[in-house]
């Protein structure tokens, strides 16, 4: 397990960050690849679940684009969760899902984000192009999910050439969430998820679920399983009542 134990941020070499549930990774465990910005809800769910069943599970957290090209490469993973369809369409038409256990579970939505003792008047995305906010922290627009979708609804509102000379890329919604609560970005576009979990920040603006872009967290099996059967209840613990509960806690909504 020697590609997992490698704790190098993914904007530098490429790898993403892992956390152990319980103990440190090794054979027999349930990998899970897993997007940034479930990052608490899926530990704790991982916790539970290590609890009832005896069963480890070690949480693999990144970009998806990052997470998915591992994958691809070879990595040992059981469990691919991506913040996008996109990801999980090109791992599936390589061959390396197993297609039939791929499900939609999550959906999310988009906030604009500022510090919370931040004096800017943001009450709409139209707000991002006052002078006032110079610097607008995302997700990588170019690949990763989170940026993906912001960059989607700030073209649909015809905002996006007067706002992209002033966005920060960040490797992932972690990220773009960690400059605004730093004060290096006047804004930030994040789930609004990750910014319900941070007391550094606060909600300028949100966007309704129904004006922006249909967001939905894939999850599969991956082919290359080492132990498929073990991932496999997990996968169906992910959809039960109980993990339900943990991800609407969290501020997710069910996929449609």
């Amino acid at each position: 397990m020697a590609f997992l134990q490698r704790l190098v941020p993914a904007g530098l070499a490429g790898w993403a960050a892992l956390v152990l549930v319980p103990g440190t990774a090794r054979a027999g465990e349930i990998v899970v690849f897993a997007a940034a910005s479930l990052t608490d809800s899926l530990q704790e769910i991982a916790r539970v679940y290590g609890r009832q069943s005896g069963e480890k599970v070690a949480l693999n957290f990144g970009p998806s684009s990052t997470l998915a090209r591992q994958i691809g490469e070879g990595a040992p993973a059981d469990i691919f969760f991506s913040a996008d369809e996109a990801q999980m369409d090109s791992l599936e038409k390589r061959g390396l899902i197993v297609k039939e256990t791929r499900r939609n579970r999550l959906s999310n939505s988009l906030v604009i984000v500022v510090a919370v003792d931040s004096k800017l008047a943001v009450a709409s995305a139209k707000d991002l192009t006052q002078g006032a906010v110079k610097r607008i922290a995302l997700a990588d627009p170019r690949i990763v999910p989170a940026g993906i979708y912001s960059k989607e609804y700030l073209e649909k509102l015809g905002l996006w050439t007067a706002i992209s000379p002033k966005v920060v890329p960040t490797d992932n919604v972690r990220a773009a969430l960690a400059a605004v609560e730093s004060g290096n970005v006047e804004a930030g576009m994040v789930y609004k998820t990750d910014a319900a979990i941070s007391r550094k920040v606060k909600i300028a603006c949100a966007v309704p679920p129904a004006e922006g872009p249909a967001i939905v967290y894939p999850m599969a099996l991956v082919k290359e399983s080492k132990d498929p059967a073990s991932a496999r209840k997990f996968l169906d613990y992910l959809v039960s009542p109980e993990a339900g509960r943990v991800f609407e806690k969290y501020g997710f909504l069910n996929a449609k």
